[in-house]
């Protein structure tokens, strides 16, 4: 596995130096907000860099559940908590846009047979066949 791993250029090996110990906050009703407080290889507080914040709730869509996540530039998890609905409504806002974005250009990907459309049109059975392979745009 490690092999495979390696082939495909991916490393499965932790950074001692970009250790974080996470904690996770919950009102169990809307999402979580994960406290990413730096630490040393040893487990002590690694002051010289800043605790990070993170949102994360769910949404709905026609295929299930969809889990948003985002940053929250806080300095304590009380002005996380202030914070999370305003940038979760964001980040909800801009993860659909993308969705639509997707599902545009996937429906614009018109599969066009070699050679353009066989004489008579797409009605087809006026000419010679279309000749050939299909390309993807």
């Amino acid at each position: 596995m490690a092999d495979a791993n390696e082939r495909r250029g991916m490393d499965p090996s932790m950074d001692p130096a970009a250790l974080y110990l996470e904690e996770v906050f919950t009102d169990r009703r809307i999402g979580t907000i994960r406290r990413l407080t730096p630490v040393k290889p040893d487990a002590t507080p690694d002051v010289a860099r800043p605790v990070l914040y993170v949102g994360e709730t769910q949404v709905m869509t026609q295929v299930g559940t969809l889990p948003i996540a985002f940053e929250i530039p806080a300095a304590t998890l009380d002005d996380a908590a202030k914070q999370f609905g305003p940038l979760a409504k964001e980040a909800i806002e801009r993860t659909m846009k993308e969705l639509q974005e997707l599902r545009r250009q996937a429906a614009s990907s018109i599969v066009v047979p070699q050679g353009g459309l066989p004489p008579g049109g797409m009605g087809g059975m006026g000419g010679a066949g279309g000749g050939g392979k299909i390309q993807l745009p």
